[in-house]
């Protein structure tokens, strides 16, 4: 993993289909704030939602940030409990605390995409031409996303 991330420039970009996941086990995404929404309410449910629409629904900037640690912290224990699930299921008969066939998991920021800014559903339009025309490149949208990151 460490090499795909090097080689891509230690950025990757991911489509994680969070709203199929969510709707799979019931959420209602029929709000502005869908993912911030259960975020909120329902943490097991959800990674992160960007600042900006976290401070559109009245939030701190402050709030915002803890509330996107607090995802990260989420995914984090989520990582922890899959590593002690499999090392208590899965040792290696050493008995020595290794995984068999431990795989790194990395956990990742969900900064949403531009298309979602547009409120419009075209953030789903991955193929049509209006898509392409509104859509940005990847380093600005690198830009566009660095102070979320930081």
């Amino acid at each position: 993993m460490s090499n795909f991330l090097q080689q891509s420039g230690g950025y990757a970009l991911i489509d994680g289909g969070l709203a199929t996941e969510l709707e799979q086990h019931g959420a209602d995404l029929n709000d502005l704030l869908w993912s911030a929404k259960y975020l909120i309410s329902s943490p097991h449910l959800i990674q992160t939602a960007t600042i900006q629409e976290f401070e559109s629904k009245g939030l701190s900037k402050e709030d915002s940030e803890a509330l996107l640690q607090r995802s990260v912290k989420i995914a984090c224990e989520a990582r922890d409990t899959y590593y002690e699930r499999c090392a208590e299921h899965l040792a290696d008969g050493t008995k020595n605390g290794k995984i068999l066939k431990h795989r790194p998991i990395l956990v990742a920021a969900s900064v949403g995409s531009y298309g979602a800014y547009l409120a419009d559903g075209s953030e789903y339009e991955y193929v049509t031409l209006s898509f392409f025309k509104r859509s940005k490149t990847f380093s600005s949208q690198i830009r566009k996303h660095k102070q979320e990151l930081e």
